[in-house]
């Protein structure tokens, strides 16, 4: 599954440069709980096709049958200027629009976004580029700029500036079936995902599509990957030799994510080991984390790529574990060794 934003504006660019009319909805504000945080987006076709969310399915059934001939509709999709509308202004509304509680969202409508301007944001965000993309609210006009890093969207009573790309990454060590999960879900959760393993025997049963394979040693994999802070990397291989240098490499990268599966005495172990022979400190592998996922009492490799990839995820949306829950899982991985 590739980065949805660059598939809806890509949806929304074949739709524009065949000729046919089509709406960008962008969240642009909320206040209470909302379904989808602010900046997301989605594009409706004049014949009811739609890419992307702004809801968790209500509103996007209102804007298809105000501005779509699908299930009826009217069609009326107008033309000019980009309009801003909310949704679940009153407890009534919000209920009606299944709104969380109290929660109410502020949209921004653009008619027919400039077909040209969409293959060149697209084109660009496919390079792995980051993009900045300002709507000028007066009259829909958009202006494309190299972005120097990642922004939440701003709006104002001139213009919208909203921020896409790249995609995040995921490079994993060591391929076999714990891999194979997690390779899966950072997938569908938007990562487009590398997988490294010289050894023969393990790459020989991998089944996961979508996924970059390379041969090198990981130390390598790891230069080669070039981890920005968008990027995370997973040692999986339990093998010193491979694990060790890996991370190392990827310590000295500006990766949002670094960490090795194992137990408790496997990861203090590890530390050891680099403090040891490597020159490392405590204070150079204060990034290093390990044993690596939230507990929630897994034991299969399904359950423990839930674990680790929620961590993950967690760590991504700068949300704080708690503690209790890291003492626990450790606890129970050092039983487990």
């Amino acid at each position: 599954m590739e980065n949805l934003d660059v598939m809806v504006l890509r949806h929304l660019r074949d739709w524009r440069l065949a000729g046919r009319r089509a709406l960008l909805t962008t969240v642009v504000r909320t206040w209470g709980s909302s379904p989808r945080p602010v900046g997301s987006i989605m594009a409706l076709a004049e014949d009811g096709a739609v890419s992307g969310s702004v809801s968790g399915g209500c509103i996007e059934d209102d804007l298809i049958a105000r501005y779509s001939r699908a299930h009826g509709g009217p069609g009326t999709m107008p033309h000019g200027a980009p309009t801003l509308v909310k949704y679940g202004i009153t407890a009534d509304e919000a209920h009606r629009f299944g709104l969380p509680c109290g929660g109410t969202l502020e949209l921004l409508l653009e008619y027919d976004p400039d077909a040209a301007s969409l293959e060149a944001l697209v084109a660009e965000l496919e390079q792995g580029k980051l993009m900045q993309r300002t709507i000028l609210l007066a009259d829909g006009s958009v202006r494309l700029a190299a972005a120097a890093s990642p922004a939440a969207l701003t709006v104002n009573e001139r213009e919208l500036v909203n921020t896409f790309g790249p995609e995040y990454r995921m490079l994993l060590i060591g391929a076999g079936q714990l891999a194979e999960y997690l390779a899966t879900m950072a997938r569908f959760c938007g990562f487009a995902v590398t997988l490294c393993d010289p050894r023969d025997e393990y790459r020989s049963e991998w089944s996961v599509p979508g996924v970059t394979i390379t041969t090198e040693m990981p130390d390598d994999a790891v230069t080669a990957f070039r981890p920005d802070r968008r990027s995370c990397v997973v040692g999986l291989t339990h093998d010193p030799k491979l694990d060790d240098l890996a991370l190392l490499e990827a310590l000295q990268s500006e990766a949002f994510y670094v960490g090795a599966i194992g137990s408790r005495r496997n990861a203090e172990a590890r530390r050891e080991r680099l403090i040891e022979h490597f020159d490392q400190t405590e204070q150079s592998l204060a990034r290093l984390r390990g044993p690596i996922g939230i507990y929630i009492g897994s034991k299969t490799p399904p359950e423990i790529a839930v674990s680790v990839m929620a961590e993950i995820l967690a760590v991504k949306n700068a949300v704080t574990l708690p503690r209790e829950a890291e003492v626990a899982h450790a606890k129970a991985l050092q039983e487990a060794d």
